[in-house]
């Protein structure tokens, strides 16, 4: 697969959160369990028990019924566009604003592909006049139970993944953003190219190319590439295994040097990150966390800089080394 890249798309390409894509790639791997990064049954984590209250409900039902293997319909998890921040309520508003012929569309091919009997009452759903309101409120009710009491940690993710490639583009170009996005993907001059997928060329025609991360895509990657939607790529964001192992296990001689604090800061910015987001992922309060960047800066262990409205903190090539040798 091949994304032409024209000098317009490189200005219009960007990093880009996609709410109810994430919702989308959940139910997925809730419908068909697997392992966790860290081993464990994805069937026993929260996100499955939360499910179970719901797995047999008619809305589960009717949505199970338009994910077919290896496809699905772009207008119940549509892709971000431009270069605005994406919030879950905005995606619920586009899934509304779909328009019904383009739906059904895609609704009868997901039918058709699934190729199995649907029940009569899914059918009668899916033929309703006001599905896309009646599909989007269904969504949003999976939404409020499934993600929303993890979302603050979920966005912490993703904001750091997307914080970690807006880096390396401004530092270095696409290449360098692009480089271990997956081992699919590859920047080559004029295009970005995924390897072991169809033949098909994707001219993107100054719309440019949406990068969206994700914590819940499985393995592999996702694109959109068919019209109306923003042609897109998605990906398995940085970091995503903290969510199966949230406490990283800090070195003791190094806690006993810098503080359990300071030391868990310091091996968890092995990824640049902002003062919010180590609040996020840590637990710690703002003033707190804080505090304790100041003393590992003073002390030449980290160093920060501006990155649009955010300040962002990364280790220093000592702190890079006293990390590592604390790991030992």
């Amino acid at each position: 697969m091949r994304f032409h890249v024209g000098p317009d798309d490189l200005a219009a390409s960007r990093f880009a959160l996609g709410p109810a894509a994430e919702l989308e790639h959940l139910l997925r791997r809730l419908d068909s369990p697997s392992r966790t990064p860290s081993g464990r049954a994805f069937s026993s984590s929260r996100w499955a028990r939360r499910y179970d209250q719901v797995r047999d409900t008619l809305e589960a039902r009717a949505l199970r019924a338009l994910r077919p293997h290896g496809w699905g319909p772009d207008f119940i998890a549509p892709p971000p566009t431009g270069g605005l921040a994406r919030t879950p309520a905005d995606d619920f508003a586009a899934i509304r604003a779909t328009p019904l012929p383009v739906a059904r569309d895609q609704i009868g091919r997901a039918l058709t592909l699934r190729g199995r009997v649907v029940p009569d009452d899914v059918i009668r759903v899916l033929q309703r006049d006001d599905v896309l309101d009646w599909l989007a409120d269904a969504l949003e009710r999976l939404w409020r139970l499934l993600i929303a009491p993890d979302w603050p940690q979920l966005l912490a993710i993703l904001d750091r993944d997307m914080l970690y490639r807006a880096d390396r583009l401004v530092r270095s170009g696409w290449a360098a953003a692009l480089e271990d996005l997956h081992q699919q993907v590859r920047w080559t001059e004029g295009a970005v190219v995924i390897s072991n997928r169809s033949d098909l060329e994707v001219h993107l025609d100054g719309r440019g190319l949406m990068f969206v991360p994700s914590v819940f895509l499985h393995r592999g990657l996702a694109t959109y590439t068919e019209p109306p939607w923003q042609p897109a790529v998605v990906y398995v964001a940085r970091g995503s295994a903290a969510l199966w192992d949230p406490q990283p296990t800090t070195p003791p001689a190094l806690a006993r040097l810098l503080g359990q604090t300071r030391a868990d800061l310091l091996l968890r910015l092995d990824t640049p990150a902002s003062t919010t987001q180590l609040c996020t992922l840590t637990g710690h309060t703002l003033g707190a966390v804080g505090d304790h960047l100041r003393v590992l800066r003073e002390s030449g262990l980290v160093t920060r800089s501006r990155a649009g409205r955010s300040v962002v903190y990364r280790r220093t090539a000592v702190g890079d080394a006293l990390a590592a040798v604390g790991s030992d």
